[in-house]
């Protein structure tokens, strides 16, 4: 009998303890103790019938828009304006993924609602209409929206040791970050990585060069889980922190189980960032960004089957 290597059954008492956290804790923890969580990830109805363990070796990219509500406390983290929108697709067969960030004042249709600002969606529809209108927007629709709060966030980064960012060039922010951030590749935790991810004012791109920094904020979470992933009881601890603080709708806890392999599975070297470009304008008095919608098109279907994004982008 050919004996298993250290690695090899590190994986898999990792994935043992992975799976029984999902099992005992989709028990544990109720509906009624997360009534009014601070992060949510939903299924749309383009993830009916997605199976996501033979989606990933068949090949094929799996969408998630990944929103950063402006909920404060005593407000409703799926019903206030998304601060920060990232459709990110990733194919774990080829090892790509795609960030694509949107601008949250982008001047858009909402189904339903007319032309706002795209971060109005969240308001008006919850998660489900935001994915239909960022989806609109890009050509691609998302099969899950991923919706947390700042403290959600914040617990995020916390709970994974905190992350590494490059950053292009030091700033500060009269209203979130007067301390400001040193040029080059630092290290930010908790409130400080929402920070760095909501300053906007003094920088020269303002929310173009605000949506590049989140998108280097999830960079940085990916590296972090994908280095860690095999610490024992890392990932058991993750995932039992996010059944505690975070609801659920239509995903299974083999969906969640499957989909954060699927995340792992992607090779940091290999992911591309993206902002929508866009110009600056008014609709009546709210100052807007008219977006590029046929440079959004193009990303969506440049990154449609492989997760590969290959034009060069802002950030």
């Amino acid at each position: 009998m050919n004996r298993m290597t250290k690695s090899v059954r590190r994986r898999l008492l990792t994935t043992l303890a992975l799976g029984l956290v999902l099992a005992t804790t989709a028990f544990l923890v109720p509906d009624a103790q997360v009534a009014e969580p601070r992060a949510e990830l939903i299924a749309t109805k383009w993830a009916k019938g997605l199976d996501v363990a033979q989606h990933t070796r068949k090949g094929g990219t799996i969408w998630v828009l990944a929103v950063g509500s402006d909920a404060r406390p005593g407000q409703k983290v799926t019903r206030t304006r998304g601060d920060a929108l990232h459709l990110i697709g990733f194919n774990p067969s080829t090892g790509y993924a795609t960030d694509i960030s949107i601008p949250r004042d982008s001047y858009v249709n909402i189904p339903g609602h007319g032309r706002s600002k795209i971060n109005e969606a969240l308001t008006a529809g919850g998660p489900k209409l935001m994915g239909r209108a960022v989806g609109n927007l890009v050509g691609v629709q998302p099969q899950y929206v991923f919706v947390t709060s700042f403290s959600g966030m914040s617990d995020l980064v916390i709970g994974i040791g905190g992350v590494d960012v490059d950053n292009p060039r030091a700033f500060s922010d009269p209203y979130v970050a007067r301390y400001g951030f040193k040029k080059g590749r630092i290290h930010i935790s908790g409130p400080h990585s929402v920070d760095f991810a909501r300053a906007r004012k003094t920088l020269p791109g303002g929310d173009f060069d605000r949506s590049a920094n989140q998108s280097r904020v999830i960079r940085g979470i990916h590296r972090k889980i994908v280095a860690r992933q095999n610490e024992t009881g890392f990932m058991a601890k993750g995932v039992a922190l996010v059944m505690k603080k975070m609801h659920t709708t239509g995903l299974s806890g083999r969906d969640l189980y499957q989909l954060a392999h699927a995340v792992a599975a992607i090779n940091p070297g290999k992911v591309r960032t993206c902002v929508v470009p866009g110009g600056i304008g008014n609709a009546g008095a709210a100052s807007v960004v008219f977006p590029n919608v046929g440079a959004a098109r193009a990303m969506g279907n440049d990154a449609r089957h492989d997760g590969r994004l290959n034009r060069g982008c802002r950030g």
